[in-house]
């Protein structure tokens, strides 16, 4: 399946992005050896899951902020967490899967570098921490 169709959404907003990147969870793992084991050996054991931050970026609109508004929420110690759901759509705009992201909140904030010379499409992007990352097959 092609994988440039797909939806992002929090709260009651659902956003356009051109890239979705850092959907990854990992197990980082344990190493323990049990002081009467026969092997001088470690075993290994799977431990806490790691979460990177989420990346989406999309092409600047005059008329949204919905980014920046989202950003400048955060105050000292008092964060606005919130879901996040991205889907992976096939032909017909169904989801065939999604990403849900638990309790995300914005950590980073970045526009495109202005250039005189330049014709490209200006770029922001937002990195989001989360708590965890759950996939479903639809």
């Amino acid at each position: 399946m092609p994988k440039f169709y797909f939806r992002v959404a929090w709260d009651t907003l659902e956003l356009t992005f051109q890239e979705v990147s850092g959907l990854e969870v990992e197990s980082q793992p344990i190493e323990y050896r049990a002081g009467n084991a026969p092997e001088f050996s470690q075993v290994k054991m799977p431990g806490l899951l790691k979460s990177s931050t989420i990346t989406l970026k999309k092409g600047v609109c005059a008329t949204e902020s919905k980014i920046f508004d989202w950003f400048s929420e955060i105050k000292m110690n008092l964060i606005k967490r919130k879901d996040l759901t991205i889907a992976f759509l096939d032909q017909s705009g169904a989801p065939t899967m999604i990403w849900r992201v638990k309790n995300g909140y914005p950590v980073k904030v970045t526009s495109s570098a202005l250039k005189a010379e330049g014709n490209e499409v200006a770029i922001e992007a937002i990195e989001i921490a989360h708590e965890g990352l759950t996939i479903e097959n639809v």
